[in-house]
């Protein structure tokens, strides 16, 4: 699979040119960028991107031009390849996994969402592998410019890759289209990019749903921890349309009382 980095850059330092530093005796195996390349399947320009990116850590570097590598940067690489092909996952999201937000979990913790993950999948509408289309095609049929949806690549709202018939056109995972279609239906009321409206607009949105689901986990795996998976799942299932329901409301009052105080306001 091609790796979809968008606007990245290979650095000058390609971490690769030996300046004559040796491998400490007691380090664990190393490899250079090649090396890297060769382990993981990857080109030197992905791996720059996802480093540049921050999914993944940089190298120990122990010259100028020169850095070597671990085990577990191998191991990072080929979680996030598997992410991208099995799961095509946007950037963004499979940053958010690795940045931890389990990683403050207990082992019973953890299990307990790891088990009711295998049950309230297919009810979320969770597919095994999601299916790709042609990018152009997704955007024409929900009128959306092709430049938005490389814009949403970048911001990692929308999961994509390189077409493997034109790497210079996009595919786009079926489960990223009703963005797509949301964007679409925003632009035809007149969200033109003359007023100044981008796909940049609905990072507040991505960003503010993340931050409600870190709370909302800790808040799952607290009161949940005494629960069997199958209760729990069945739990989630049936509250998470009343959740939903919730944030509608929350929002719709919340613009409502704003335009009210308005109203009073001299």
């Amino acid at each position: 699979m091609t790796s979809l980095v968008p606007g990245a850059a290979v650095a000058d330092d390609d971490h690769d040119h030996d300046d004559g530093a040796a491998t400490p005796p007691d380090a664990p195996p190393v490899y250079r960028m090649r090396d890297l390349c060769e382990q993981t399947g990857l080109s030197r320009q992905a791996i720059h991107f996802y480093i540049q990116q921050g999914l993944v850590p940089e190298g120990r570097k122990t010259g100028r031009n020169m850095a070597y590598y671990g085990p577990e940067h191998v191991e990072r690489l080929a979680l996030i390849r598997r992410l991208q092909e099995e799961r095509y996952l946007p950037l963004k999201a499979i940053r958010a996994l690795l940045a931890g937000d389990t990683q403050g979990l207990a082992p019973a913790q953890r299990t307990l969402l790891t088990e009711v993950a295998t049950r309230v999948g297919a009810s979320l509408g969770a597919t095994a592998r999601p299916t790709m289309v042609d990018g152009d095609e997704a955007c024409a049929r929900h009128g959306v410019a092709p430049a938005d949806l490389r814009r949403m690549v970048e911001l990692g709202l929308v999961a994509a890759r390189p077409s493997p018939a034109d790497p210079a056109k996009l595919e786009v995972s079926n489960e990223s289209l009703w963005l797509l279609d949301v964007f679409g239906q925003m632009r035809a009321l007149g969200l033109s990019p003359e007023l100044g409206f981008s796909p940049d607009d609905l990072v507040v949105y991505e960003d503010t749903v993340a931050t409600l689901f870190q709370r909302e986990t800790q808040l799952l795996v607290d009161r949940f921890a005494g629960l069997p998976p199958e209760r729990a799942a069945q739990m989630i299932e049936r509250t998470l349309p009343l959740i939903h329901a919730i944030l509608i409301h929350f929002h719709t009052t919340a613009v409502k009382n704003f335009f009210a105080a308005l109203e009073h306001t001299p």
